[in-house]
């Protein structure tokens, strides 16, 4: 009776140990992964102002992907003209100050192409030229996302 006392106790410290272990693997998969993209210290204005540019582009590009699809090809010139360099407006020289070089040219570039994206699908009437131009164009969002993260300073007086 014992050894059965002791073979249950056993089965049961083993149970729980690997309970533990496995609750201890699947947080490790929960737990966030370390973020290597360079930092962009803005202030919740600046950072509020940047997002929005990011959401008018994702507006956008759905709807140019819906024109594409349909396709009306008098619409993706107008909708990429809307975010082309007549979307680009005054940075306020602090905000312009924080933000890399890098960062800069590649959002100016972004909006250069979608003003080639728009002449193109005028003259051009060519979907896949279109959507061709819209993958390179998406992959410098990528690029920038991969690069780059938005953080605002916590203030010890903000509680």
């Amino acid at each position: 009776m014992k050894s059965f006392s002791l073979w249950i106790t056993g089965a049961w410290l083993c149970l729980a140990f690997n309970h533990a272990l496995a609750a201890e693997t699947h947080a490790l998969h929960h737990a966030p992964a370390p973020d290597h993209r360079s930092v962009l210290t803005l202030d919740a204005g600046e950072r509020a102002m940047i997002l929005e540019e990011m959401r008018m582009f994702l507006d956008g590009v759905q709807k140019m992907t819906g024109a594409l699809a349909r396709p009306d090809m008098a619409a993706v010139a107008q909708i990429a003209r809307g975010m082309g360099q007549k979307m680009v407006h005054e940075v306020p020289p602090a905000l312009r100050a924080k933000l890399p070089q890098e960062f800069r040219q590649l959002g100016l570039s972004v909006h250069r192409e979608f003003d080639q994206i728009a002449l193109d699908a005028g003259s051009l009437q060519d979907v896949s030229h279109s959507l061709n131009q819209l993958s390179a164009t998406l992959q410098k969002c990528v690029s920038c996302h991969a690069t780059y993260q938005i953080q605002t300073p916590i203030h010890a007086d903000s509680h």
